[in-house]
């Protein structure tokens, strides 16, 4: 076991917060990954802020792909073309007027990198934390080309897997002209998907222990799947029949962002009639006051 790690003392001579990685920091980074403790530990350990440690691991491949030396080899590069690049503009960050727009571009950058360490590709990542962080929650493909200083193909790619999630919507304007927006049912809906989808592994480890029967080892432990993953959908979708427990939690903490046609849509999800969304509504705002 790497012996920095047995303590979180700091080093000798001491780290400047705001100082680059060395190659010492990068191997400490990825020693932390490989022992599973979480981007704030390694960075109190380090010393630093933990958005330089979630940064720096969302660069470079993410927590499972991340490797010390490669890391460092790409810092070098960038610092050789920091060096050699002329003086760089400030970044465009269009719907953001009135706020400091490198403080702007800087967070978004935060945001993408958190949301790339819990496995979203990077570049999907960076579209997403821009229409985030823009007042009016949309923004055309060649804005965010402009601002992301990426290729229009590259755009068009990331915005195809955020469709495919149901996380932004397309919209055709004059020509060619596209604008991709976001709204802010967009989380209320990625919570139904994960709801949906543990419903599907319940009802796919059902059919296993049918098949292995309950009895074997392998149809034990699918039975275990199906148990788990029926659980955790009743939770997600307040649970067959009542509604109340994880129901009124969940939506405690979504309630202020569902607006009526959200209500509607979820009524329509869950099953239920729209007085039970109403009611739960209601409980959930109740116990948030």
């Amino acid at each position: 076991m790497n012996a920095h790690w047995a303590a979180p003392t700091t080093r000798k001579g001491g780290n400047v917060p705001g100082g680059r990685l060395t190659d010492e920091d990068r191997r400490d980074i990825a020693s932390g990954l490989a022992r599973g403790l979480g981007y704030a530990e390694i960075a109190r350990r380090l010393g630093r802020p933990t958005s330089t440690v979630t940064r720096e691991v969302g660069r470079n491949g993410g927590a499972r792909d991340y490797r010390a030396d490669r890391a460092h080899q790409a810092a070098r590069r960038r610092a050789r073309r920091r060096r050699s690049a002329p003086h760089p503009e400030p970044p465009v960050v269009v719907g953001a007027e009135g706020r400091d727009p490198r403080a702007v571009f800087a967070f978004a950058e935060e945001f993408a990198a958190a949301m790339v360490g819990m496995g979203l590709p990077r570049m999907a990542a960076r579209v997403l934390a821009s229409l985030v962080t823009t007042d009016a929650g949309a923004l055309t493909a060649a804005e965010l080309a402009g601002r992301l200083r990426v290729s229009p193909a590259s755009v068009s790619k990331a915005v195809g897997y955020l469709e495919g999630l149901e996380l932004l919507r397309r919209e055709r304007g004059t020509g060619r002209r596209e604008t991709y927006s976001i709204d802010d049912d967009m989380w209320l809906r990625t919570w139904l998907t994960s709801a949906r989808t543990n419903a599907l592994l319940a009802d796919t480890a059902q059919r296993g222990v049918d098949v292995l029967d309950p009895a074997t080892p392998a149809g034990a432990r699918l039975d275990h799947m199906r148990r788990f993953f029926a659980q955790l959908s009743d939770d997600m979708s307040g649970g067959p029949t009542t509604v109340g427990g994880d129901v009124v939690t969940v939506l405690a903490a979504l309630v202020r962002a569902v607006t009526p046609e959200a209500a509607e849509r979820l009524a329509a999800e869950l099953g239920w009639p729209p007085d039970r969304v109403t009611h739960a509504l209601h409980d959930a705002a109740r116990l948030t006051r």
